[in-house]
Formats: structure tokens, sequence, C-alpha cells
């Protein structure tokens, strides 16, 4: 298994998307409604990745780890077990909601899946922005009346944004996207969300939201510390680690090569800028690939890339 699995996209409506992913990176999307985001490796119920060209095309990721398992994830993969993580772009034309995903300590009480996600910021409109937690002096009463009174924005935390940037966001920290944001969100493979606040808007049925107040003020870690944003013009490789994955940036110069032996660990690869070349696959910006556990894979760069490679998910 020398060559990497790639995978057909899923598209999502959203009230907040664009037409982005077609403009920028060259894709044909369905209809003419808004395109929030694109499911790019997923294997769950109600969404299964299919791959795309090799040995394995047309079969979901889910029929691949049942026969292949041990080679794709590795020797001490639990056969069964899903997919652990869930990659998306995000095309972010207007502010999403005022949100939460549950932790892991309250997620099995309100039904729900924890969901810690890194955001990389691919594109950034001049003026962008992100909403990551709380003012100072935020409490639960004082956000719960914020909240009724409609005035939840004097208490979040926006901060300015720029291409390449990057930021960890853990289950229970309170986060908004704001508009003008391509986002590749590398997270958990869930699909709780709990909104707390949409900013008055209407969905596309033309009815307001879904909230779930409750949920939300159950899941929200008061206490956590804010994360920080690793700005694009730093050194660093590493953008993301945790228990659920780690995230580093590699940035190729025109002939240098990328390259994975076999018997390691599976890794995720997205390409933000460039294009790769192997013996027997291609990737250009906006593609993502699973690096499978026994493939031995030399990726060479084709232009200036630059690439994010997921690794310990395993």
């Amino acid at each position: 298994m020398n060559q990497l699995l790639r995978f057909e996209p899923i598209y999502h409506e959203r009230v907040w998307g664009g037409r982005a992913l077609a403009s920028v990176f060259g894709r044909t999307l369905p209809g003419h409604l808004p395109i929030g985001e694109s499911w790019e490796i997923v294997d769950r119920r109600e969404a299964q990745s299919r791959v795309r060209g090799g040995p394995w095309a047309g079969s979901t990721l889910r029929e691949v780890l049942a026969q292949d398992g041990g080679d794709v994830m590795g020797r001490r993969w639990r056969e069964g077990a899903p997919f652990p993580l869930l990659v998306k772009w995000l095309d972010c034309r207007e502010r999403l909601s005022l949100q939460v995903h549950p932790p892991a300590s309250a997620a099995p009480l309100l039904g729900g899946e924890p969901k810690t996600e890194n955001w990389y910021v691919a594109h950034a409109d001049p003026g962008a922005k992100l909403i990551i937690g709380l003012k100072p002096g935020a409490d639960p009463e004082s956000f719960a009346r914020a909240l009724a009174e409609g005035t939840a924005e004097t208490w979040v935390r926006e901060v300015p944004v720029h291409s390449g940037d990057s930021v960890l966001v853990r289950s229970g920290q309170i986060h908004a996207i704001d508009a003008g944001n391509l986002i590749l969100e590398i997270q958990q493979n869930s699909d709780t969300t709990y909104r707390l606040y949409d900013w008055g808007r209407r969905g596309l049925d033309g009815r307001p939201r879904q909230l779930h107040l409750a949920e939300s003020m159950r899941s929200i870690q008061w206490r956590d510390p804010v994360p920080e944003l690793i700005r694009a013009s730093a050194p660093t490789t590493i953008l993301a680690e945790c228990p659920e994955f780690l995230i580093r940036r590699e940035v190729l110069q025109i002939g240098e090569t990328l390259a994975f032996a076999p018997g390691e660990q599976p890794r995720l690869l997205g390409v933000i800028e460039g294009s790769l070349r192997g013996a027997h696959d291609h990737l250009e910006r906006g593609d993502n690939a699973l690096v499978p556990y026994a493939a031995s894979i030399a990726l060479t760069a084709e232009t200036p890339t630059t690439v994010l490679v997921t690794e310990g998910f395993a």
C-alpha cells in the first residue's frame, strides 16, 4: 500500500457559507446555495468519505478500515473503531454562531460528543477576526443575562487574524469564526455543536436557528485559559499538540521532499499552498489525504509549498 488515500469531498450548505471553494481551489460545487463546509475525511454513520482513485476507489473509509485497518492505521488499531478525526474546509463568508462543544466530562450526560479542534487560517480577508473565549469578569450569571438581553457581543473576546495563523480550540471553549475566513479545521470525530447565540440571524429556511442554551451553559469550561493564536510569522513548526492529535507545519521549497517510512504511524496531509508529486500521487492546494501506516511515501514540492501534517491520532 504505497499510495495515499484521497477522498471525494462531501459538501454542506450553510447560511454563513459562500462559493470560495470553487474560486480558490477550482472545485465544482453543487447547486447555487452557499457552501459552508466541505467534509474532506470523515467516518460517521451519517457521512462516509469515499476513496477517489487507486485500488480502493469507490470504497468508503469505513469499508477500508474494516478490510485493511492494520495497514492503514497500525497494528494497535482496534477492529471496528471509527476513524478518530474529521477534516473539513470552512468557507465563512458570514460570522458563525457563538457556540461550544461539550468536554469529555459533560458529553455523555448531554448525549453528545467532545470536539477539540484546530483552525488553520488559509486565507483571511482584511479585518477578519476570530472569537475565542470571554473577556475577564465573565461568569455564568452575567453571561446568561447578556444572552437573554441579546448583548452577548459585549462579553466575547475578538482576535484579529491573518492568513497563516492557527489556533487550538479545546472542547468547552466558547468560540465563533468571523466573516472573511477560509479555514482548514482538523477535529475530533464529532458533530456535536451547541449554539448559544446567533446574532439575530435566520437560517436558509427563513426561521431562527435552534439554540441550545442549557447544554451550552453546562459545557462551558469557565476557568480554562483562553488559547493563544500561533501567528503566521512565528517560526514554530508545531501548531497544535493535545491528546487527540499533533499538527505541524512543513514549508518546502521547489525540489524539497516530504517522506514517510512504513511502520511509523498514519498521518494526514493538508496542502495549504503549492503542490506535491510522488510516484503515484499528486496533491494540489486544498487537497487532503491520508498516509497509511504501512505506506512508503515520498512527495516532492513542485512549487513553494506549505502542508500541514497531522499525526498522533492512532
